[in-house]
């Protein structure tokens, strides 16, 4: 019996790796909601990332070309970074999730019904 790739048992998997990294959906949706952003401006907005990962989540989505980077030659350089139109184009998969968010007090109370059981079963 030969094994199943991931990318043929869930053909979703490999956008899910892409668009669903840790820092990936918070950069883009600031992005998508405030435009044109100076790197310092990014990392205000996301108050939580350190810089060294969003340099890193940057560069890894400018290479995948869900965001362009543009580079001024002033004094001092300026770079600016801005949602491309193949990481707007992510904006219904992001309009069906925030339809979908309500259901995330359904999983709360599965989750607090779970850990009930969970604890009486325990004693």
């Amino acid at each position: 019996m030969t094994g199943t790739t991931p990318e043929l048992a869930c053909p979703i998997a490999p956008v899910v790796d892409v668009v669903f990294s840790r820092w990936t959906t918070p950069i883009l949706w600031t992005l998508n909601e405030y435009g044109r952003q100076r790197f310092v401006e990014l990392e205000r907005r996301i108050a939580t990332i350190t810089p060294k990962v969003l340099t890193q989540r940057l560069r890894q989505m400018e290479r995948d070309g869900l965001i362009t980077r543009t580079y001024h030659a002033e004094v001092p350089p300026r770079v600016e970074y801005e949602i491309s139109d193949l990481g707007r184009s992510l904006g219904p998969l992001f309009a069906s999730l925030a339809d979908w968010s309500p259901n995330l007090d359904k999983v709360e109370a599965a989750r607090q019904a779970y850990d009930d059981r969970s604890r009486s079963s325990a004693r």
